[in-house]
């Protein structure tokens, strides 16, 4: 995308007839200003900052889908994990969490010093908001101050940092790190210098997991695509020496590695085996054949000596005494999904992170109950209830949740049969309407999850499903152009169309109601604002029937009241949402660059300031406030993560 004309013409204001245009990529939007404004209104007024900030509240999912060990228990009692950009540390008797925000993109690992306080984490290379690229690198950092104590391998890394594990037997001194570049370079760092000691290619296949042996700080075990290496580090060269699997059956992948008391590396792989390595030799001197079924995705040696492992298809952790010999098990549920990552708690509880985003606890005296739980795939729908402390989610997961803002866990979750784009709560609170990807919308019933009514209209994505203020219509907003408008009768257990709103050329991407519930205000792909009669979805060109009418909500992204949040030399596609407190004092938007902004509302000036708020990985696919506007929630699209800020 070149940007060969990147200031932005600059707005025009026509005081005769009423309006401002605002260019984007040179594309010319009207906006009809309120009278009570035309005599008032200059494009030279300065927009002031909002009143109050974002403080990082809660933090909602874990990323298990695709990174391994990254879920430890701290001696603070909390456990340390990561999804998106933010590491989280979670205290789950106190129901309390912290937040290391230091990340400025998808953070891929983590590794704990032997000291149990300073932590490493890498990150994949990011993109600024000017297009420059943030290049991956390693934070080392303080899990008490949250402060950041280094910052490694800036410049060094290729597009991502995959694993990273401090040394254990000279005090932790040394960090070894693999990066994602073709030949996966494992590269030995002395971090306290930030020096770089050695480097080597290690596989041109991924390389999932890198250990420091715990008795000889010189020694390296990798893991991955059909490969065990030990690696000797010798001043600045590392040499390798493979793992022999001799008349045991080689894996397609090693998965995970962990240490026995008495210096033994165990590995678990693919196939379901586990094989123990005399303490640091590349051979076989034990093996446990068809330990799970399928894979076996971690391993952890307990305090006591014993071994738990996690399996991958069969979804068990299975407790072994220092034999070998199985003792205990558990499953974990299926909708919670295969194991990933497991972390021994206090005295005899367990934690489990998982491959569905969720992390469990339990111990083998009892059962495993979700502690976190999120999405685990691209995140779009979301809206707060209009009385209650209460907010809906859902994704292309095809999951649909009820959140309960005080617990941080769902009242419920539904299963649907298609991936789901939008939400929105009917005025009474008692029904959801959910759009999904597929030209399908349904109503779920708030209090049971029960299917109340399925409909579809046309064939593409449903961006938008709104009921009117007075909950006696829905909108709903589609990709093929066009707004369908529902009557909405039983305190919304009953449907029928009215007919549908057809004036833009391209897909309807945000839509508001009149607080009278007679008109509808929408935008579209092509930067189009477009108003319709709702009684019967006729388009409205008048600007004098428009100008002054008050909207119940502020989620279109293109208006008078919302211009001021477009900065300069800004596509039309770099704002995905936007909403303003019930109290209307506030406006928070979600961007492309993963940030949340915070406007003063109305912002009608252009260019007005805000406070920028990171966390997020990706695109912020959409915001919403809390009914009492004590917290805003923001939704993370690849990223899967859910934010709920407090508003201080």
């Amino acid at each position: 995308m070149k940007k060969s004309n990147s200031k932005t013409k600059e707005p025009v204001f026509s005081a005769d007839d009423g309006y401002v245009k605002m260019f984007l990529r040179g594309r010319p939007i009207t906006m009809h200003l309120p009278d009570g404004l035309k005599g008032s209104y200059s494009l030279e007024t300065k927009a002031q900052l909002p009143e109050q900030k974002l403080k990082l509240q809660w933090v909602y999912g874990y990323r298990g889908r695709d990174c391994r060990s990254n879920l430890y228990l701290l001696p603070t009692g909390e456990i340390v994990y990561f999804i998106a950009s933010v590491v989280v540390l979670y205290n789950v008797e106190e129901e309390q969490q912290r937040h290391y925000l230091g990340h400025n993109d998808d953070v891929k690992c983590l590794a704990v010093h032997p000291d149990m306080v300073t932590i490493a984490t890498g990150q994949v290379a990011g993109t600024s908001k000017d297009g420059k690229q943030l290049p991956p690198h390693v934070r080392v950092w303080d899990s008490v101050s949250l402060n950041t104590l280094h910052v490694v391998g800036m410049g060094v890394f290729d597009r991502a940092v995959t694993c990273v594990g401090f040394s254990k037997s000279n005090g932790g001194i040394h960090l070894c790190a693999v990066d994602d570049a073709n030949d996966h370079i494992m590269s030995v760092w002395e971090w306290q210098k930030e020096k770089k000691l050695a480097e080597v290619k290690c596989s041109n296949d991924a390389v999932l997991s890198a250990n420091f042996h715990p008795m000889d700080s010189n020694l390296i075990l990798t893991c991955g695509k059909s490969h065990l290496n030990f690696w000797t580090v010798e001043d600045s060269t590392l040499t390798k020496r493979q793992g022999l699997f001799d008349k045991h059956e080689k894996p397609k992948y090693v998965l995970c590695i962990a240490f026995a008391e008495n210096g033994d590396a165990i590995t678990g792989d693919s196939s379901g085996n586990m094989c123990i390595w005399g303490k640091g030799g590349n051979r076989i001197s034990h093996a446990v054949p068809g330990a799970h079924e399928g894979g076996i995705f971690s391993l952890c040696v307990l305090k006591d000596g014993t071994l738990v492992s996690g399996g991958g298809k069969d979804r068990r952790v299975v407790l072994w005494d220092r034999d070998y010999q199985q003792q205990q098990e558990l499953e974990v549920p299926e909708m919670f999904g295969p194991v990933r990552s497991l972390a021994e708690g206090k005295s005899d509880s367990l934690f489990v992170g998982t491959t569905r985003n969720a992390v469990l606890q339990g111990s083998f005296s009892g059962e495993l109950s979700p502690i976190v739980q999120g999405h685990m795939d691209e995140l779009w729908g979301l809206d707060s209830h209009p009385s209650m402390e209460q907010f809906v989610t859902c994704g292309h997961d095809k999951l649909v949740h009820l959140w309960d803002v005080a617990t941080h866990k769902p009242l419920w979750t539904k299963v649907i049969e298609d991936g789901a784009r939008s939400a929105g709560f009917h005025p009474s609170g008692s029904v959801v309407a959910v759009g999904t990807v597929t030209a399908r919308w349904l109503v779920l019933d708030t209090g049971t999850a029960d299917l109340v009514s399925v409909h579809t209209d046309g064939n593409e994505i449903i961006s938008n499903v709104k009921y009117s203020p007075d909950g006696n219509y829905l909108a709903v907003g589609s990709h093929d152009n066009f707004i369908y408008v529902y009557a909405v009768t039983e305190n919304g257990k009953k449907y029928s169309r009215v007919g549908k709103c057809t004036g833009h050329s391209s897909f309807v991407t945000h839509l508001d109601w009149s607080k009278d519930s007679q008109y509808i205000v929408s935008n579209s792909g092509d930067y189009e604002i477009l108003y319709w009669n709702s009684s019967n979805c006729k388009q409205v060109t008048n600007a004098d029937t428009v100008r002054n009418l008050e909207w119940a909500s502020s989620t279109c992204v293109l208006g008078i009241g919302v211009f001021g949040i477009w900065p300069d030399g800004a596509d039309g596609t770099d704002i995905n949402a936007v909403c303003s407190s019930h109290d209307r004092k506030l406006l928070a938007t979600a961007d492309d660059f993963g940030k949340v902004q915070l406007f003063s509302n109305p912002c009608s000036q252009p260019r007005a300031p805000s406070y920028s708020y990171g966390g997020h990985s990706s695109h912020v696919t959409n915001v919403a406030f809390l009914h009492d506007d004590t917290q805003l929630l923001s939704t993370g699209g690849k990223d899967m993560s859910l934010l709920q800020w407090r508003v201080v």
